[in-house]
């Protein structure tokens, strides 16, 4: 699958040394169709149907592929998609949040022992020895977790053995989002047309060279007007 129209730029990722496009691939639908909130029901697709959208993102300049434990099947389907193609792609993925697939059902472990577990889960799943990125996947206490639970701390030493290459949260506050750019290298953040309350966490990123990255920039879907 190809494609005539041309590649985006990539721009540095804050203040790291990745480069990645202006726009990423999430992955939330390649593994989890339960508990999200997307406006229609979808069906998840099949390796060639995911293979296919990998290869048309690429083709398309993306570099940038969202992942998560949370995202159901997500990490282990997106291993043996990226084989002999780990060097084209920045792979974000996160810890905090676990998805029960069975029935449906979300917890959260912030210790520092399950956040080591999990990147090494995260690592054997994907098939790589390092992920480029490593968020928090936020309950909504930022700022708790951020000063009083174990996962920052467990990702700034797994960075330092070079399994992750940047850290940062997947926020929910204002508040938090802009503690976690002042303790991280990253930060993603809610952003849309009807959503920009969060905007102060943005401009604080471009002041002091952190990496943004926005999610839900449709609304999940519901910000797409049907025609």
């Amino acid at each position: 699958m190809t494609s005539n129209t041309q590649p985006l730029p990539q721009r540095r990722f804050g203040s790291t040394e990745l480069s990645v496009s202006p726009l990423g691939l999430g992955t939330v639908k390649l593994g989890r169709d339960k508990g999200v909130k997307y406006p229609h029901p979808f069906t998840i697709p099949d390796d060639r149907a995911a293979a296919d959208l990998i290869a048309l993102a690429r083709d398309l300049g993306i570099n940038l592929i969202d992942t998560a434990p949370a995202y159901g099947r997500s990490e282990e389907r997106l291993g043996p998609l990226l084989k002999g193609q780990r060097e084209h792609w920045v792979i974000c993925s996160k810890v905090g949040e676990e998805f029960n697939n069975d029935n449906g059902d979300s917890h959260f472990d912030f210790s520092a022992r399950h956040t080591r577990q999990s990147i090494e889960r995260s690592l054997d799943r994907l098939k790589t020895d390092y992920i480029d990125i490593v968020l928090i996947h936020s309950d909504g206490r930022d700022e708790y977790i951020l000063q009083h639970e174990g996962a920052l701390t467990a990702l700034q030493q797994c960075k330092q053995e070079g399994l992750i290459r940047a850290i940062g949260m997947s926020t929910k506050t204002v508040t938090g989002g802009l503690l976690a750019a002042e303790l991280s290298d990253a930060v993603m953040v809610s952003y849309n047309a009807a959503h920009q309350e969060e905007s102060p966490v943005l401009d604080y990123c471009a002041r002091h060279g952190k990496a943004a990255i926005l999610k839900k920039a449709l609304g999940s879907g519901h910000l797409i007007s049907e025609n």
